[in-house]
């Protein structure tokens, strides 16, 4: 009854809104999601079928006891989330359109009923992301579409698990469900980089805990070494980002083909570092194996959801690790302006140094 209400709710939303592309996009969202809900089979009679591969079965007990874990570990609001499981078609679940201008690493926001503003556009459908991608494109917009492995509806639903977790290693597949279940914790409107900071965050901190509760070391090293991958990234990234945040400052004083070249220029050594890292890495890193170009998008999509990572972990090592106490500073400080969160996770991420 709760999932059929919230459906309605969401189906009035769509009906009440004006504009054809307005109703094209939230149509194809509803039923989109409405297809994934009721696709789904409950996880339990999957694995009392004995119907199922040996490899989905493994993937699927793991899932259940990673979803304990998160519960009465980790103290994330589970409710009856992942309990029931569909599978895909294809290795995502939607597409995400990101839209930067040319000369800004500020992206383009969508607005949406109840979920605020965010910095990207989800499409069920790959046709209608490049369509839209299209119109950007032509308005000189860098601009990036990514399969999603998963979203989250934010505690809206009960979100099923998918193919598209069961597909990933064991300890990736748990990785996402920490992160997805994180943004039932909270959620704040018009900030994507504190939102999906938060939930990677916990997605690090929950997979560290989970690998050392279930004695893995060699997968726990493994984590760990993405981990560095990652934060040699951020550092390049923050760097790279800081050139061209000044650069796009002097966009009154300096002409468009000179922007253009100086832009360029970052851009390039930012990925020749990363190709270098990236062949000392014995695992792809968080931009892919030898990417051949990076713009705008990428960068703004990787700051969003890495931007202030060091300062909710170090935040939850101040707390001892007591993920209540530190979900309950996060809403605290969720409410707080936007300049002033920001500058108190710029001070905690001062104070982080990386414990490998």
């Amino acid at each position: 009854m709760k999932q059929l209400s919230q459906i309605y709710l969401l189906l009035l939303l769509v009906t009440g809104l004006t504009g054809c592309t307005t109703i094209g996009y939230y149509t194809q969202a509803v039923s989109g999601h409405l297809s994934l809900m009721v696709s789904g089979e409950p996880v339990d009679s999957l694995l009392a079928s004995g119907e199922i591969s040996p490899e989905l079965a493994n993937r699927l007990a793991v899932s259940q006891q990673a979803r304990q874990f998160a519960e009465n570990r980790l103290s994330l609001p589970v409710g009856d989330a992942f309990t029931d499981y569909v599978e895909l078609s294809r290795p995502w679940v939607v597409v995400n359109l990101v839209a930067v201008p040319e000369f800004s690493l500020e992206p383009h926001r969508w607005c949406y009923p109840v979920l605020g503003c965010q910095a990207y556009r989800g499409y069920f459908d790959l046709g209608d992301a490049r369509e839209e991608q299209a119109h950007f494109d032509a308005e000189g917009y860098d601009t990036l579409i990514g399969g999603v492995t998963a979203y989250s509806t934010l505690g809206w639903f009960d979100d099923p698990l998918h193919s598209g977790f069961t597909r990933l290693s064991e300890d990736r597949m748990v990785a996402l469900m920490f992160h997805e279940l994180a943004h039932r914790v909270v959620y704040v409107d018009e900030d994507t980089s504190f939102n999906e900071s938060f939930a990677t965050a916990v997605e690090l901190e929950g997979l560290k805990a989970w690998l050392t509760e279930t004695g893995k070391p060699d997968v726990f090293q493994q984590a760990l070494e993405r981990l560095s991958q990652r934060n040699q990234t951020l550092d390049l990234v923050s760097a790279s980002t800081a050139r061209l945040d000044a650069l796009y400052q002097q966009k009154g004083q300096l002409g468009e083909s000179e922007l253009r070249q100086r832009k360029a220029s970052i851009i390039a050594e930012l990925l020749a570092s990363y190709n270098q890292l990236e062949r000392t890495w014995s695992q792809p890193g968080p931009f892919g194996a030898r990417p051949e170009k990076l713009n705008n998008a990428n960068l703004a999509l990787f700051r969003q959801y890495n931007e202030y990572v060091p300062g909710f972990r170090q935040l939850l090592r101040e707390l001892n690790y007591d993920f209540q106490v530190f979900y309950d500073e996060v809403m605290q400080l969720s409410e707080q302006p936007n300049d002033e969160r920001s500058a108190a996770l710029a001070r905690l991420s001062e104070r982080f140094a990386e414990d490998l």
